[in-house]
């Protein structure tokens, strides 16, 4: 990670961490290096915070300033940015947002030629530029200032393509839907409502601070009541940019990233589609999904957390299906990122095709206990490598052997160390994780 880009972005409180004077010099800073031999051209989407706009001006104008011509998108997702990008000759693309973040965090996304996540090299380059130890950049004059236009047929366009992809129609199936008040509030609901399913919306009214609040793919709950009390045969909840997506069955069960790789790579080896019959996960993926893979002699790779590092791994090996636990699921026929309506339909599709319930799909795989805790922390580098959380970390792996496993790492987008615990018991994962994060707060790392 560099100093202002993790592995996802730019991200941060607007106006604190993140500035419109950062993004318009990101603006300033891509204008140019895709202006050199031509004049670029740069699409934009944002999601629903209200700082989005803000940011979205403050590029718009850094990027014309060097002389790029910026086609806006609008509230979109980023999935939309990268399909956009790499099928109508864009030289990049930005998505304005934080993903699951609460509304005062924002961040820029940028995103390469080919639809993928910009190079890390390119992402230094930019970081030189804002900290003024890069190369002078030149403002566009006269005809060579760059142009801005309206472009929702891209979006559109990326709806068409969705569509495009389904193969059976989804009537008489009822769908829930929860778009976090994000992105996906642009998207979800046109997609299902165009393939036949009989909609129900939950969570579809922005109003700028409400994204993500209480709601979408990290507060599910809601969804899963909601799924009950209305007899749905399935549910799908998205995050703020929807580039993620976890599904409740039809008996309100979360199925999160995991159990969808398991549904997914299942149903497509037996339709031969599951190239190399390798599945790519992170080291965060529960214990259950690999023994439930191993009994349907399916092949699997770890990578590091992030989307970034599975599509890598994919694209290095030639693999078909790969994503996280939090619910980025690649598709790599169909898509560059994550794409939480995408993997909607995907689930959608096995549904369909093997005329089984949810419910009943994932009844041969079990997923051991596991607790996730958050903790925020001054430095995430410094607290990690502490002696006394390493010696910590060391014993509960040796306590809990080949019946569970700790890992403790630091978050690519935030200030926070993760503790994660899988054991045979809730109750043994809540006090390993509990006995490192006191030993966190025992050597002063916590942020109070």
């Amino acid at each position: 990670m560099g100093k202002y880009f993790g592995t996802d972005g730019f991200r941060g409180e607007a106006n604190v961490d993140l500035t419109v004077e950062h993004a318009y010099k990101v603006g300033r800073f891509l204008g140019y290096y895709f202006g050199k031999e031509h004049r670029p051209k740069i699409v934009i989407g944002k999601d629903t915070r209200r700082s989005s706009y803000m940011f979205e001006y403050s590029l718009v104008a850094g990027l014309t300033a060097s002389g790029a011509d910026v086609y806006l998108l609008h509230v979109t997702s980023t999935p939309s940015i990268s399909y956009v990008v790499r099928s109508e000759d864009f030289d990049c693309g930005i998505m304005i947002s934080a993903s699951h973040n609460p509304y005062y965090d924002n961040g820029i996304k940028v995103i390469n030629g080919c639809g993928y996540k910009l190079e890390n090299e390119v992402e230094e380059l930019i970081e030189n530029y804002i900290d003024g130890t890069g190369e002078e950049i030149p403002y566009a004059t006269k005809e060579n200032i760059g142009r801005t236009t309206d472009y929702v047929i891209g979006r559109n366009r990326y709806i068409g393509y969705l569509i495009s992809l389904v193969t059976r129609s989804f009537k008489n199936m009822k769908v829930g839907l929860d778009c976090a008040n994000g992105s996906a509030s642009s998207l979800a609901k046109v997609v299902f409502d165009a393939l036949g399913a009989k909609t129900y919306v939950i969570n579809n009214e922005p109003n700028g601070i409400n994204i993500n609040e209480k709601c979408g793919s990290t507060h599910i709950e809601g969804l899963q009541k909601f799924v009950v009390e209305n007899h749905l045969d399935v549910g799908f909840a998205y995050d703020g940019d929807a580039d993620r997506c976890l599904a409740v069955d039809d008996k309100g069960n979360i199925i999160d990233g995991d159990l969808i790789l398991y549904v997914c790579a299942v149903y497509m080896k037996k339709k031969n589609e599951l190239n190399n019959n390798t599945v790519v996960t992170t080291i965060m993926s529960n214990l259950g999904l690999y023994k439930a893979f191993e009994e349907k002699e399916i092949a699997y790779e770890k990578t590091a957390v992030g989307d970034k590092y599975v599509y890598e791994n994919m694209m290095e090996n030639g693999h078909s299906i790969g994503g996280e636990q939090s619910g980025h699921i690649i598709f790599s026929k169909h898509a560059t990122t994550g794409d939480g309506i995408l993997t909607s339909l995907k689930l959608m599709e096995v549904i369909l095709e093997t005329k089984m319930k949810l419910s009943d799909l994932i009844k041969e795989i079990q997923i051991y206990p596991q607790v996730l805790k958050n903790v925020r922390v001054k430095d995430k580098k410094t607290a990690r490598e502490d002696a006394v959380i390493v010696n910590a970390i060391e014993e509960v792996t040796g306590i809990l052997g080949s019946n569970g496993r700790i890992i403790v790492r630091e978050s690519g987008t935030e200030p926070v160390l993760r503790v994660m615990v899988e054991a045979s018991t809730i109750e043994e994962c809540e006090k390993y994780v509990n006995l490192v994060v006191e030993k966190l707060k025992a050597q002063g790392h916590v942020v109070a």
